[in-house]
């Protein structure tokens, strides 16, 4: 699944990253730390379904310590219908990933990295069908997990860019 996806990266601009993602996170974390920027990294995938299409939004979000952030965007369409567990799981999936292509550059420079699930703690909500699942994936790939409601890169950022 890793050497599959073609995920198609922007900034919330708009504009089109001009390099590939693992170059662009690269130069992005050099010149954050030169401006004295100390950055974390969250992760997260949210989805919507519109009648047969399901739409994904997955970001890379960039925090700098105290002083705000930015984030890059890749939107993907798929047609085949899934049940909400399902989808819960696909995209995870989808933010486990670019955690996983990204890991090691993150490691190297020394920037913390959560994935962040779209799924809610509390059992009362539909999207909690998935908490295990998701946790464990997550988790047994070695990532920091958070979930609803501390999960704001799934459930506000990519939210939001669907």
């Amino acid at each position: 699944m890793y050497a599959t996806r073609n995920f198609n990266w922007r900034r919330l601009n708009g504009d089109k990253l001009n390099s590939d993602l693992k170059s662009a996170v690269v130069d992005t974390i050099i010149k954050e730390k030169a401006l004295g920027n100390r950055l974390k990294v969250c992760i997260g995938t949210d989805s919507l379904q519109r009648s047969s299409i399901v739409e994904f939004a997955t970001v890379i979000v960039f925090l700098r310590e105290k002083k705000g952030g930015f984030m890059f965007i890749s939107n993907e369409k798929s047609k085949q219908l899934m049940s909400l567990k399902e989808r819960m799981i696909t995209e995870v999936a989808m933010s486990v990933e670019v955690a996983y292509a990204l890991c090691d550059i993150l490691d190297d420079h020394n920037v913390e990295l959560e994935v962040h699930a779209d799924i809610n703690t509390d059992p009362g909500f539909r999207s909690n069908v998935a908490l295990k699942e998701a946790m464990g994936y997550i988790v047994s790939m070695g990532f920091v997990f958070k979930a609803k409601p501390d999960a704001f890169a799934s459930s506000s950022c990519a939210d939001k860019c669907i």
